[in-house]
């Protein structure tokens, strides 16, 4: 019978069934190394014992050219571009690396970058303690080296410069990802980076489908309405940076104000730097700095952390000021 490309929900079954089969093997991997070398080393091993169970996974169906348990269970094979053979061997190791280990070591290089940014002086002190604590010959011992030496040639403003940067790059991940979907719902081919950067598609196995305009017409409204969610996320992102941008610059003012006029100022003391209007239900974080109860609850749903001094703490250690002018 002639092979027809895969809709989206088949390919959306597919990574449902793949992921709950790859969720289930990294949860007996990590309860096997648990078991066998306890707890601390696993809490210092469990993300690279999630990426082995990964690429064992891929390793013994994609890259041996078999299909996975998801693609079978929808009967659904991989094509090339041309549509008329199976991925080449090279296309399916580029797949597994983009879409297991690539995404792994994005994450060590994002973290460790934005640590040593953060750190300053504290954490080049403290590099001994935590390469004596993963092991010197670990990847993540290794990234923090190579990101001490290139943190090490930029200047304090340079550093404060990047910070920002560093924060916007996870940010622009995130909204990459789900424009990605969103074109995939459209377009219904490629529902990963990963698989659209190897080029490899699907054609279903099974006979004709009398539903499968439907589907396609269906997912072409989702992926529309993904499409101004996304638009009305960035422009509320991109209003919330702007508000904190200027909320800096008045902190920064008001520190450089002279004490007279500092208090002579007092009045405007009382005032939000996140809204910047009169507080409103006066809150206290842990470093002592002062914020609507609205503003700073909705500022540590993105990033618990003090907008003004950037300590980290967990929203329930915020204190409610009952009585406070």
């Amino acid at each position: 019978m002639p092979l027809a490309p895969a809709n989206q929900s088949q390919l959306v079954r597919s990574s449902q069934k793949d992921e709950y089969y790859r969720t289930s093997l990294r949860n007996n991997a990590n309860e096997a190394f648990q078991t066998l070398a306890g707890s601390k080393r696993w809490l210092d091993w469990r993300r690279e014992i999630e990426l082995l169970s990964d690429l064992a996974y891929y390793g013994l169906t994609t890259f041996s050219g078999y299909q996975t348990l998801g693609e079978e269970y929808v009967n659904i094979i991989q094509v090339d571009p041309t549509k008329r053979q199976i991925p080449s061997w090279a296309r399916r190791g580029l797949f597994v690396f983009c879409h297991a280990y690539f995404p792994y070591l994005l994450g060590k290089v994002l973290v460790c970058l934005e640590n040593e940014l953060e750190g300053g002086q504290e954490s080049r002190s403290g590099v001994g303690r935590r390469q004596a604590a993963s092991g010197l010959w670990s990847l993540e011992s290794w990234l923090r080296r190579w990101m001490l030496r290139a943190v090490g040639l930029l200047s304090e403003s340079q550093r404060k410069a990047c910070l920002p940067a560093v924060f916007v790059l996870q940010q622009s991940l995130t909204l990459l990802h789900r424009l990605h979907v969103a074109l995939f719902y459209i377009s219904g081919s490629f529902y990963h980076l990963s698989k659209r950067a190897a080029g490899i598609s699907y054609l279903r196995v099974t006979g004709p489908n009398s539903d499968d305009g439907t589907i396609r017409s269906t997912y072409r409204l989702l992926g529309a309405v993904s499409l101004l969610q996304l638009l009305i996320t960035v422009c509320l992102q991109l209003n919330n940076f702007r508000q904190r941008q200027r909320a800096r610059q008045e902190w920064k003012l008001y520190r450089n104000l002279s004490p007279q006029r500092t208090q002579s100022l007092r009045s405007r003391v009382s005032r939000c730097i996140l809204c910047l209007e009169e507080r409103r239900h006066s809150t206290s974080t842990p470093c002592g700095h002062l914020f609507c109860w609205e503003c700073i609850t909705e500022w540590c749903n993105t990033k618990a952390e003090c907008p003004l001094c950037r300590e980290k703490f967990q929203p329930h250690r915020l204190v409610y000021l009952r009585n406070y002018s």
